[in-house]
Order: structure tokens, then sequence, then C-alpha cells
């Protein structure tokens, strides 16, 4: 199953008439892009693996990357698997302290076992620590691209293992097979409409499932142009991952790209040249139809046209995607009646229209959310109850996934809120089916119970977001239910003030009056997220409980404008 994903390393095609013009266009760090096409990178993995090979890394063992989106990056992800092996690629140190990389780095190293880590000079200190602390008594290896080219031998099952974000646990492996991935990669193929010579841009790290396979195994199998980013280079300069669709014509990003990009550039997103722009995949996050809309409207001058969003569902456990919208219509939206969601029974709609239609809702977001699609390619999707039985069309429960992306399982026999079943996955999520549209509400360990009804975080943010004005990303809910009743806390990386008084109305409301509220605020870094951006919300409440927020305050329900410590 993986000879097509894997043919090119071998024998690379020349598009060209005796030039190779297609390949990996690479962010540099002054605002231009370095070319390498498939050819060179093709020679380099080979190279990696013949260096790999030398170590005793055989077919079927894993090897760890740890590494940054680069050139040593690609040599190395491609030269694991030219050396028959199985892939385990690492997050890069970003923002987080580094007591707390290391024990999330040694946990995915010691649950890959390892027999090669690959990391650069640079990192080579840290890495060495993070092996150590995971009991691991081998030295990083430092990527060279000076061995010995070796013959591309035949992979294992095992294409890779992908990491789960860790949200609200551990990060878990998931295995991942060349059957799974192949299927997966058709799949998101068949759903962009790819057509031969299209190319692709992103900005997504390659060690999260969207980032990897979304956006980088599916052009470069293909053989086809990919400009791509690391994710502080979108963050310094959204523009210039913007400025790639003149030519790109499809991408992945979560709803968080198109709203922050709106809040930089704003009018200065219709002078941009978006005309081959035909598809973004948005996932990994809820999705506000508001933040979507709001980016449209700003790059309609720039040629940017609402049919580009493709709302998707989907999670490591399936490979990757679960279902995607079509660019065929415009995604549905309903506003579903928060007061009447109960597991098991018929989801109330109070309102339906077309994303980007002219019949904008006249309150914002709150209560509104879209389609994420139909599934395809052999998958299956089914709501069930707690039982596991199935439920008619319309009715609140559990996401069940079936088909040839479901996964082998987690590595290492760890389990996780997923659950495998014989024939598919039931994903601890809840959602509901509308006119074949699959509506995904959250985690269902990210909601609590409030009046008989199932109240999700999610939508609490939303909530907020809406009453008060505060960007997404600077907010996140946590619902906690105990012996001494439900509990729900919003951390706000923002300084007190009136804003909380409307935070705190628009909670209540969406609440029973047992439920207690809590608000917590500080500085950038408050929010502890996984590498895809989802609140950890288990862990934020457990690091307020031991006090280890640092220059947090909590508000005083009695004073909460005031921002008095409680």
């Amino acid at each position: 199953m993986s000879d097509h994903l894997l043919a090119w390393l071998a024998e690379p095609a020349r598009t060209g008439p005796g030039a190779d013009d297609r390949g990996i266009h690479l962010a540099d760090d002054r605002g231009g892009w370095v070319f390498h096409p498939y050819r060179e990178l093709a020679a380099s993995a080979r190279r990696v693996a013949g260096s790999l090979a030398a170590l005793g890394v055989g077919r079927g063992d894993v090897v760890c990357v740890l590494l940054p989106t680069g050139y040593p990056c690609l040599s190395s992800l491609f030269g694991v698997w030219a050396a028959g092996a199985t892939v385990c690629l690492v997050p890069p140190p970003a923002f987080a302290a580094e007591a707390e990389y290391v024990e999330h780095a040694a946990g995915i190293v010691e649950q890959a076992a390892a027999a090669v880590t690959i990391t650069a000079e640079s990192l080579a200190p840290l890495a060495a620590r993070v092996l150590a602390a995971a009991g691991r008594d081998r030295e990083p290896w430092i990527w060279r691209d000076d061995g010995q080219e070796a013959a591309v031998r035949e992979p294992g099952e095992l294409a890779l293992l992908q990491f789960t974000s860790g949200s609200s646990s551990r990060p878990r492996g998931v295995r991942v097979s060349w059957a799974n991935l192949e299927a997966n990669i058709r799949l998101i193929r068949e759903r962009l409409g790819w057509r031969a010579g299209d190319a692709a841009t992103s900005w997504l790290p390659l060690h999260h499932d969207m980032g990897l396979i979304g956006c980088l195994l599916t052009p470069t199998s293909l053989q086809d142009d990919l400009w791509l980013m690391r994710p502080e280079q979108f963050i310094r300069d959204p523009a210039r991952w913007l400025r790639t669709f003149a030519v790109a014509a499809h991408t992945a990003a979560p709803p968080f790209a198109f709203e922050y990009a709106a809040r930089r550039l704003g009018e200065r997103l219709g002078e941009l040249d978006l005309s081959a722009w035909r598809n973004a995949i948005i996932g990994a996050e809820p999705i506000v139809p508001r933040i979507l809309e709001r980016f449209a409207e700003l790059a309609a001058p720039a040629g940017f046209s609402p049919s580009v969003y493709l709302p998707s569902y989907g999670l490591a456990e399936a490979t990757l995607a679960v279902t995607v919208g079509s660019g065929d219509a415009a995604a549905p939206t309903v506003r579903v009646d928060g007061g009447g969601l109960r597991f098991g029974a018929p989801v109330v709609i109070a309102a339906e229209r077309r994303f980007g239609s002219a019949e904008s809702p006249d309150d914002g977001e709150d209560g509104w959310m879209i389609g994420c699609g139909r599934p395809g390619g052999g998958v299956g999707v089914a709501i069930v109850d707690e039982d596991g039985s199935p439920l008619p069309s319309g009715h609140l429960g559990e996401i069940e996934v079936t088909g040839p992306s479901v996964t082998g399982g987690y590595h290492a026999g760890r389990t996780g809120s997923t659950r495998y079943t014989g024939d598919g996955i039931r994903t601890g999520d809840a959602g509901f089916l509308h006119r074949g549209e699959l509506f995904v509400l959250g985690r269902m360990g990210d909601s609590l119970k409030a009046h008989g009804r199932s109240v999700y975080m999610e939508d609490l943010e939303s909530k907020v977001v809406s009453a008060t004005g505060i960007a997404r990303e600077k907010c996140a809910v946590v619902g906690v239910e105990g012996s001494g009743g439900a509990t729900v806390t919003l951390f706000a990386e923002r300084t007190a003030g009136a804003w909380v008084e409307d935070a705190t109305r628009a909670l209540r409301g969406a609440l029973s009056d047992e439920v207690a509220i809590t608000v917590v605020v500080g500085r950038s870094g408050l929010i502890s997220r996984t590498s895809s951006g989802k609140p950890k919300r288990r862990h934020m409440w457990e690091q307020l409980r031991a006090g280890r927020l640092k220059d947090a305050r909590v508000l005083e329900a009695t004073d909460t404008t005031t921002g008095r410590p409680a």
C-alpha cells in the first residue's frame, strides 16, 4: 500500500524538460523562500537512510525526529521511511518551560521505544535530556547529509506513530499503518478535487496530523509544489502565508488562522492576490462561523470566495480526516436551542441558513454551528448512545467512525477517551447528523450537566467572546463536576475590568444557578494549549488548584469588576 506514497523517493520524476521544476519551497528568516526540488530531497533522504542503516536501524524500527520544520526535518522524515522504518515526529521546543517540555517529549520517546532519535546540533543538549528522562541510554544522532545513498527499503506495516495533542491527558501514540495513510490521503484528494499540477501551502507544525498528512504528504506524494513555513513565521507575518495563494490552490488551517489574519491585516487583506485559492480545510478546533465570515468579507476584493472554506472533522485515531465539506455548495449552519441539549435526545434547531448568505444573524456568533461535511472514501459515521446503539438522525450522541482510515490502536498498550471497538472507534466527541451533514459540539469530557442537559465548554467560550469581544484564543472555559457540585472557571489573558461582569452574565445565562462560576485573569501564557491550539483544560484546573498559576488573579464572584483577589 505504500508503493504509491513512497515511489518518488526511489525515482523522483523530472516534470520539466530537463529541469526539476517542482518541489518544496521553504520559508527562510529573511522573508524569502528556498526551493528544494524533489530529486534533491529524495537523494538526501536516501543518504539519511544509509546512515540509519549503518546505525543498525532496520525494517519496522521506530525512529524519532526532534527537529523544527525545515530541510533537515524533511530529509530525516523521508529518510526514515526510505530505511523501511517507522517515523515518530516529536514536537520541537516552543514556548513551554524547559522542564515541562522535557517531561512531555520524554513521554513520547519512552512510548515510542525509538531505535534512534534524530535532532540538530543546536538541539542536541536538550534532546539528550529528553532521552535521559525517557530512560534511553543512546545519544541523539545529529542530522547530517553526508552518508552513502542506500536503496529504498520495503517498509513495514506501520508508517508512523502519530501522537495525540494531549488536551485532556498525556499524549498517546496512534499506530498509523500505510494502508490507513493511503486511504486517508485518497479521501483528502477527492474532497479537495486535486488536479494535476496543483500546489499547496502550509504553516502548520509537522508533528501535528493536519500539518503532516493533510498539508505535507498530500502534495509530496504527487510531487506537486508546496510552500512550507514554520508556525512562528506565520505569527510574525500572516500575509506571507496569504501571498502564496497567488499560485497555491490548497491549504488546511484552524479557524484561528483566519481570525488572526483578519485582526492583523484588516482592510489590507483586500490588497492581496488570492486568485488561485480553491480550498481550505478548516478544523482542529471549534469552528465559529462569524470568524470565517469576517475574513471572507475583508478578503473579497482579493478574489477570495467563502466557497474556499471546507469545514471538517477528524482525529488522529482515524489517521486525520473523517468528514470534509464540499466546495460545491456553501456549508450549512444551524442555530441550536442550547436549553434543549440532552444526550440521546433530538436536537432542537431554532434557525438554519447557508454559510456566507445574506441572512446573517443579528446577534453575533452565539449559538450558530457550521456543518463539518459528509463522510467519504469508505468512511462511515454514526451517532450512538451511551450503550453504543445507533441514534436516529438529528439526535445528540457520541460520534462513531468506521472505515479504512481507522488506525490500529494506541502504542505500548495505552488507552484513551477514544475507544476502539471491533469495527471502528467511539471518538469521545459529541455531535449529531442533520440532512446528512455532521455537526460537532465538542469533547464529551469537556462538558457538564446543568438542569439535566449537556453544556459544552466550546459553546460557553463562544458566549463569552460574543458578550465581551475578547479574542477567542485569549480565553478558555473549564468545567468540573464533583461531589460538591459543578463549577465553571473562565481563564482570560486580560486584566480585570467591566468585561468580567458581561462574561459572568453570559455564563450565568447558559448555566443553572447551582453551577459556581469563577474568573481567573492573567498575562499572556495563562492558558495552556496543546500543539494544535486546544485548551488543556484539565491541566489548567490542576495548576489552579495547586496554586501554580504565576501572576494569576482569582476574582471574587461578588467583586469581579474591580478584580480584588479572592
